[in-house]
């Protein structure tokens, strides 16, 4: 396991950077503190409680994950700069304040999600690992994110979209992040809260008609942009069974598409994979013009990642490859109507405190390119495009490599073409 032997680094998912760490520095220190004064957990917390101290195996994992960080310098904080925690009764303590606040605006990487914060560190542990990857404790855990979604869409929540201009998400630094808001989006400027109903309201927002036009929309060999997103991986000849928990994090499809009896058609396939920051769009739309054979949605971990990775200082940032494969997920395969692209799939990844993958289409729909798939509700995230061995595609990438460093390409845009017949060349690198 790879540690460090220097302070951590910052939370920099995507597009989140380190400017403003102290004000989520300053709030998880208030978060904690709090905790420090127990008090009766939520009634889902306390079932967690229960649910661990009641099973063995369950308990001794619980206390591995935090007994099994390294007492060193650098893990004498977590990656917000505060004193690591050392015990599942503290967490589960800041857990029950999270679940009563909404999430306030901060310019870090962990922008939304507190409860990441809290078990950051501990998810590299070997004890972290399997305690996340348990079924008790995700089903555990899906209750209490849930529970929180649904906070987030009462007006209780609308105080995070203040004008406050370090914590609110119309204040300047948020909006600085999201320039044009009222022009690219449907709301109402001058109306409190810009007349968003919640937190969860604003979270799921929509682009005003016309900002987001559908490439090519007559031209069905042209694949757009599933998601405003930054592309992460680029794999193709991706084999159905691999050993998806290796550093190297290969996809395997048997594991991503959840054992269904349609994931041997892509053995041999490719995989785009991209990455949406908290500030992106979070609706889902079809990258293809075709007919919606089956939807699926695969109830997953919240906060496991790949243990080969180490000690990440914004898991599962570096373990978006391996998650495909065990987090909560949707998936919707659509036959399309070209067919040099076939049947094809899009799998909508939940990472951290993403609890709810909406899909909103039904089989035997037949969609045109663009058209609304679902939503994320809230949280970062990450999506995958899975195309059988018989399409052969070019994609465009903007002149990005693939990775973490990359930007958002627009969702509605061009990204891929289905190569003219007479110019296939056979691909079999693993990119």
């Amino acid at each position: 396991m790879n540690k460090p032997d220097t302070a951590p680094l910052p939370f920099c998912i995507g597009e989140w950077g380190d400017t403003d760490e102290a004000h989520f520095s300053a709030w998880m220190a208030q978060l904690n503190a709090a905790a420090s004064m127990p008090r009766p957990l939520h009634p889902l917390l306390q079932d967690f409680q229960n649910a661990i101290v009641d099973d063995p195996a369950l308990f001794a994992l619980a206390n591995q994950l935090f007994e099994q960080l390294p007492r060193t310098p650098a893990f004498e904080h977590d990656p917000t700069g505060q004193p690591q925690l050392r015990n599942m009764g503290h967490a589960l303590q800041m857990i029950d304040r999270v679940l009563r606040t909404p999430p306030t605006f901060n310019q870090t990487g962990i922008t939304g999600l507190p409860i990441n914060a809290i078990f950051d560190w501990s998810m590299a542990t070997p004890g972290g690992h399997a305690f996340f990857l348990h079924l008790t404790v995700n089903v555990h855990l899906k209750r209490i994110l849930n529970a929180w979604g649904d906070f987030l869409k009462s007006p209780a929540s609308l105080p995070a979209l203040s004008n406050d201009p370090h914590l609110g998400w119309f204040g300047t630094d948020a909006l600085a992040h999201m320039p044009d808001f009222d022009e690219e989006f449907e709301c109402e400027p001058g109306q409190p809260y810009r007349g968003f109903r919640s937190w969860d309201d604003f979270f799921t927002r929509r682009f005003r008609s016309g900002r987001r036009p559908v490439s090519a929309p007559g031209d069905d060999t042209v694949i757009v942009n599933a998601c405003e997103a930054a592309p992460f991986r680029l794999a193709r000849d991706v084999r159905l069974h691999d050993r998806f928990w290796i550093k190297a994090q290969p996809y395997s499809l048997h594991h991503m598409l959840a054992g269904d009896d349609l994931a041997q058609r892509f053995d041999g396939g490719t995989v785009y994979q991209a990455f949406l920051s908290s500030f992106s769009y979070h609706r889902w739309h079809s990258p293809v013009t075709g007919r919606v054979v089956r939807t699926r949605v695969i109830d997953g971990s919240y906060y496991a990642q790949c243990q080969e990775e180490g000690f990440d200082p914004c898991s599962p940032r570096q373990s978006q490859a391996y998650i495909t494969q065990v987090a909560t997920r949707a998936l919707i395969f659509i036959q399309a109507d070209h067919p040099g692209i076939g049947l094809m799939c899009f799998v909508a990844v939940g990472m951290a405190e993403v609890s709810t993958c909406d899909v909103t289409v039904v089989e035997g729909q037949h969609l045109q390119k663009g058209e609304q798939l679902g939503m994320f509700h809230f949280g970062g995230s990450t999506h995958c495009l899975v195309f059988g061995p018989d399409a052969m595609l070019e994609f465009d990438l903007r002149g990005q490599t693939p990775g973490l460093e990359a930007t958002n390409i627009p969702i509605n845009e061009r990204i891929a073409t289905v190569r003219p017949s007479g110019n296939i060349q056979a691909s079999s690198s693993r990119e």
